[in-house]
């Protein structure tokens, strides 16, 4: 079964916003994962026109339009330039009685070099980190997840696990999410670790206002512990401690 273009892109949406993982989401829905690639990497580089079918035999479907209509829609895109492809095919079918499609509008606009790139930014994640840690304490992650305790709040869930042998450090439950609900998380593991005389993790976190607040940039300074930072709107980078968060919680759920 052949899937049109909005279907694929709702694919590659979908694989995106996955708490799975690109693999298991592409095995639960049953589409190889060099298809769903080629489809990211199309879709990347011409967003939803690059995902429709096309039809080896047939050249039809560019050569039908006239170059008459072709110039029409370069002069009223060049009179109109906060137009979207959509919004000009519209404006074509209701104003000037001329029925082109949007895609066509987008082909046309591409070819005369009036769409450098595409409305959306894709940022495709490696498999694995570049640089991987080597030993224990020599980087921990650390985040927050919350929990509703009905009739009471919100409790919220600190916790900084090891990245080299996923061990849990140390965990608190705390009443908000603020810089010092992370300092005095980091003071109890930094007892529990016992590290060694110079000895100082790395502290990964996300880009949460209490992580990259000055108040804990001093803490962290006057510790001698650096702070580093994954991409914002790419959880994956502090996957470790995400995924213990979410299968933690399934448990808890189970339960309660």
């Amino acid at each position: 079964m052949r899937l049109s273009a909005s279907e694929k892109e709702e694919i590659i949406l979908l694989v995106e916003r996955s708490e799975l993982g690109v693999n298991r989401t592409l095995k639960q829905l049953g589409i190889p994962k060099t298809t769903f690639y080629k489809w990211y990497n199309v879709y990347t580089e011409k967003g939803l026109v690059g995902l429709e079918n096309k039809n080896p035999g047939s050249r039809r479907q560019w050569n039908s339009i006239p170059q008459e209509e072709k110039n029409l829609v370069v002069s009223v895109a060049l009179e109109f330039t906060d137009l979207s492809p959509r919004e000009l095919s519209c404006k074509l079918s209701d104003e000037r009685k001329v029925f082109i499609s949007e895609s066509s509008v987008y082909r046309i606009l591409k070819a005369n070099g009036l769409i450098t790139s595409p409305a959306h930014i894709l940022l495709a994640a490696g498999n694995e980190f570049e640089k991987k840690t080597m030993f224990v304490h020599e980087m921990w992650q650390t985040d927050f997840t919350y929990f509703k305790i009905l009739g009471w709040g919100w409790y919220y869930l600190s916790t900084i696990l090891d990245d080299y042998i996923r061990y849990i450090v140390h965990w608190q439950l705390c009443e908000t999410m603020k810089a010092e609900d992370v300092r005095a998380t980091i003071d109890h593991a930094v007892k529990k670790a016992r590290l060694g005389k110079g000895q100082k993790p790395v502290l990964l976190s996300d880009n949460g206002s209490c992580y990259v607040s000055d108040e804990l940039k001093s803490y962290l300074s006057a510790i001698k512990i650096r702070s580093i930072h994954g991409r914002v709107g790419h959880p994956q980078t502090q996957g470790k401690i995400e995924r213990y968060h979410r299968s933690m919680k399934n448990v808890v759920k189970l339960d309660n």
